[in-house]
């Protein structure tokens, strides 16, 4: 038996990074400064903020440019920056694709194909995937919209447990569809081929 699936694979657009004034390109005539404990230092012009940093061999950093005066603060530059890509990479490192896997039906798919193809979308759900339920329709089966509904139907209350319906069932030219997601529960690891390596070692280590 074959499966269907269509995997769509929608990556987030990502957005630039806003540009941190330091030292001479803070423009603003006052500014409300922060040392380098965290003391609040007062309002003062930036070039007397710079020369008090340039004391402590440290930079003048505009933290929050759009306040009333700008909020700077007293640091070092280059282990603030290092942070500031951590932190990034961490983001990036939990962010996840958002994927979708289309599972196609017929109109006359019988009870057994249907089971198959239900524990395959309950599957996806599980490991965090959002599914397209297609009954695709072909040739004069279009005359029948109504036993692809009873079925789309019958699939969504199968997996209610499973499921979130993001769009409810809908025609899209000789298709009818559906969007699934999960529900907001930890996905279930992706399942992977056993490693033959391993087995080896178990049977050469009893």
């Amino acid at each position: 038996m074959t499966e269907e699936v269509c995997i769509a694979d929608y990556r987030p657009r990502r957005i630039p990074e806003p540009r941190i004034r330091i030292n001479e390109r803070i423009r603003a005539r006052e500014i409300r400064v922060i040392d380098d404990g965290g003391q609040q230092m007062g309002i003062m012009p930036p070039q007397e903020a710079l020369a008090l940093a340039r004391q402590r061999s440290l930079d003048l950093v505009e933290i929050a440019a759009t306040a009333q005066p700008p909020v700077c603060r007293i640091m070092d530059f280059g282990k603030y920056q290092y942070q500031l890509e951590k932190k990034a990479r961490e983001a990036r490192k939990h962010q996840r694709n958002i994927v979708i896997k289309e599972v196609k039906f017929r109109p006359n798919t019988d009870d057994h194909d249907y089971e198959f193809k239900k524990n395959n979308v309950i599957r996806f759900l599980g490991e965090g995937d959002k599914v397209k339920a297609t009954v695709q329709f072909r040739g004069r089966e279009i005359t029948h919209k109504e036993i692809g509904f009873q079925l789309i139907n019958r699939l969504l209350d199968d997996v209610t447990e499973a499921a979130l319906i993001e769009f409810r069932p809908r025609m899209e030219g000789n298709s009818l569809t559906a969007i699934l997601a999960p529900k907001k529960v930890n996905p279930a690891p992706r399942s992977s081929p056993p490693n033959p390596n391993q087995n080896h070692a178990q049977t050469q280590n009893p």
